[in-house]
């Protein structure tokens, strides 16, 4: 078990910035926190408060868990079937998503979406501060982007979803569908 001494929350803080590409002052204006204030969590001269670090956990779009995280596996570069993380949202319980990086901390985030029989992603669209690229690697899915702009994808179709484009996944087969999706930058 981490002690929380032993994180360096200041390190992560700047990782996770500069693995988006935002500077101090970005950051700044995306959290609402002094870029002075930023710079000095950063350097490990103050101990941010739960509230500083949820406001930069939501500019930089990450959720607050991450600062707490052990490192001492982020250097693995091979993710083994077995040890996938499941990720996903709290409105979508059926919808299973597996990591298939290591971890969110480099440039891009490769992630299966497993949607099961007859369901969706729900009524409330996502979109990502990003792009993504979405490849059907078994079933046949719909994808609704935008204000219903619907497209059908068949096994080994894959589609570019643009920045910010609100997008949502219908499964309306009996069986369940997988998708393999790429997001840059990291947005789960």
């Amino acid at each position: 078990m981490i002690k929380i001494n032993e994180i360096n929350i200041g390190k992560k803080v700047q990782d996770f910035r500069t693995a988006r590409n935002i500077t101090v002052r970005g950051l700044s204006s995306l959290s609402g926190i002094t870029g002075s204030m930023i710079s000095q969590i950063e350097h490990n001269q103050v101990n941010p408060s739960i509230n500083s670090l949820k406001l930069i956990a939501k500019a930089l779009e990450i959720p607050l868990y991450y600062f707490f995280q052990d490192d001492a596996d982020s250097q693995d570069l091979i993710v083994r079937k077995e040890e996938r993380k499941t990720i996903g949202l709290p409105n979508q319980q059926d919808i299973m998503y597996e990591l298939l990086t290591p971890d969110v901390k480099g440039a891009i985030e490769f992630c299966m979406m497993s949607i099961p029989a007859n369901s969706d992603t729900g009524e409330v669209t996502q979109s990502h501060n990003g792009e993504e690229v979405a490849y059907v690697v078994e079933g046949n899915v719909h994808i609704v982007l935008g204000a219903g702009d619907r497209h059908e994808l068949f096994q080994g179709d894959s589609i570019r979803i643009p920045t910010m484009t609100n997008h949502r996944w219908e499964n309306k087969s009996n069986d369940i569908v997988k998708v393999i999706f790429a997001i840059t930058p990291p947005s789960f």
